[in-house]
């Protein structure tokens, strides 16, 4: 007798992530390579300087505050939903249709600008290192179509990719620091009071607050990961630790190897190039292991655009499920991949960065700026509103610890808060472009308010099976009483 091992269409595979699986996701998401190529030497020139340790440090401690909160709700809630699930269950139904409608435009907008970041730099290292002259969007064209091919595969396989890519990823950043530690030494300058507060410190925390996108993603795979009650708590405080210390190592060896005291002048100096990561790694380790790096910020671009597709296409499966968005997004693989929503998403990002290709524009001052720009700010107002959501949630229902539901998720909210209205108010340095027209996107997060919140008064009057539906979704998938009962008992929370 044959027995199928397929998943009930409409329904996600159960039981496909441990702990580890879902921190790779989310490191992935991460880049830790890109970061420190791209945004830590942004944060150095742009903030604090040396001082920027002290911001990874800091943004960091933040989020780790706001996880404390995060893991309660995760031990109450697991859905595909991710952070416009937590909103649903914190701030209500309208307020869900707000995060939910935030959350499809940034990370659908996010992996739209990746097509062209990752094929600008795959473009660029082809041409440095094989003498191949390849447009940008043939490039990114093509990772997107490996990346929704893997991601269509599986959970599992787009785990073990994107955990390879990071291992690679993070040796040779190793490889990179323990060379400054062992030439030059680490220095504690970093630390003192002058050094963190010259320069914009308040810069130097957006810039690093962007350098920890992704973490968020642990709750969207709760439904897939095993033992969610304790997989998901337990994912995100490892991620937030690992991705915490691999910035701040990177960076702090980067500064060290510039000199502290110099280290805003030399980052300005290679700003216009954005060569000052490439520069030092070719000063501390050599040509070869140059070319390696180069090759790697590939690797870790791809390794980014697999993670956050994955991510996008669960978000608009979630919101197919409960019927905001056309049903058909809820479809799913024999394999319980949402193929309709990955392939929504692949379909978006292709024809979006197509039109800026066709229309000959260059990747990195036009596509980049409007699409990751305006993604970045999405997903770190939807962080905030998910600390926010956190902490409303335990007060509704009286919850008396203080500590876990209210003190410390309530701090991870004032800083993500800081680091959100940051992002608004500094929007053209975020996106690294100063034209009018990407000035101005931060204003479609008024529309998606706006718009939210008319849409939740239809659905009220005129389909309340759907806003209701907006509720029950979540607690289709809600752990029992019983099972959170038993996950305390065992964990002693």
């Amino acid at each position: 007798m044959t027995v199928s091992n397929s998943v009930p269409d409409g329904r996600l595979a159960r039981n496909q992530l441990g702990a580890p699986g879902v921190v790779f996701v989310v490191l992935a998401a991460v880049a830790p390579m890109t970061v420190a190529i791209v945004v830590a030497p942004l944060a150095v020139a742009l903030g604090n300087g040396g001082g920027v340790v002290f911001a990874f440090a800091a943004v960091a401690a933040i989020l780790l505050l706001f996880a404390v909160g995060y893991a309660q709700m995760s031990r109450e809630l697991v859905n595909a939903g991710g952070f416009y699930a937590f909103v649903v269950k914190g701030l209500g139904k309208p307020g869900g249709l707000v995060a939910g409608f935030i959350a499809t435009m940034g990370y659908n907008f996010f992996v739209a600008g990746a097509i062209g970041t990752a094929g600008f730099f795959t473009s660029l290292v082809l041409g440095e290192l094989f003498g191949l002259n390849v447009h940008w969007f043939v490039c990114g064209l093509a990772v997107m179509l490996i990346a929704f091919l893997l991601a269509r595969s599986g959970i599992d396989l787009s785990a073990k990719v994107l955990g390879a890519a990071l291992v690679l990823e993070v040796l040779l950043l190793a490889v990179f620091s323990v060379s400054v530690l062992v030439r030059t030494g680490f220095s504690i300058e970093v630390f003192s009071t002058d050094v963190v507060f010259g320069g914009s410190l308040a810069i130097a925390l957006l810039l690093a607050g962007t350098a920890f996108l992704g973490f968020e993603a642990t709750s969207l795979f709760s439904e897939e990961a095993r033992d969610p009650l304790r997989t998901i708590p337990r994912a995100t405080y490892a991620a937030i630790i690992i991705i915490g210390l691999i910035h701040a190592i990177t960076v702090w060896a980067l500064v060290s190897a510039v000199g502290v005291q110099q280290a805003q002048e030399t980052g300005l100096e290679h700003l216009e190039a954005g060569d000052l990561m490439f520069v030092t790694i070719d000063e501390y380790l050599g040509g070869a292991l140059l070319s390696v790096a180069m090759v790697l910020l590939v690797v870790s671009l791809f390794a980014a655009q697999l993670a956050f597709h994955n991510v996008a296409g669960r978000y608009l499966f979630s919101l197919g499920r409960a019927r905001i968005l056309p049903h058909a997004l809820s479809r799913t693989r024999r394999n319980g991949v949402p193929q309709n929503g990955l392939a929504v998403n692949a379909a978006f990002a292709i024809v979006v960065a197509g039109i800026f290709a066709v229309a000959g524009l260059d990747a990195i001052t036009t596509l980049v700026p409007v699409m990751i720009g305006f993604g970045t700010l999405c997903i770190v107002v939807l962080q905030m509103l998910a600390s926010l959501s956190v902490v409303v949630h335990f007060r509704r229902a009286a919850d008396r610890r203080w500590w876990k539901t209210f003190v410390a998720p309530g701090l991870g909210f004032l800083g993500l808060f800081w680091i959100s209205l940051m992002a608004v108010l500094n929007f053209p340095l975020l996106a690294g472009s100063e034209e009018r027209y990407v000035a101005v996107l931060p204003w479609l997060l008024v529309l998606a308010l706006v718009g939210g919140l008319l849409y939740a008064a239809y659905l009220r009057s005129r389909r309340p099976e759907v806003y209701e539906r907006l509720e029950s979704d979540l607690e289709r998938f809600d752990i029992t009483a019983e099972d959170v009962a038993q996950e305390e008992e065992r964990t002693g929370a």
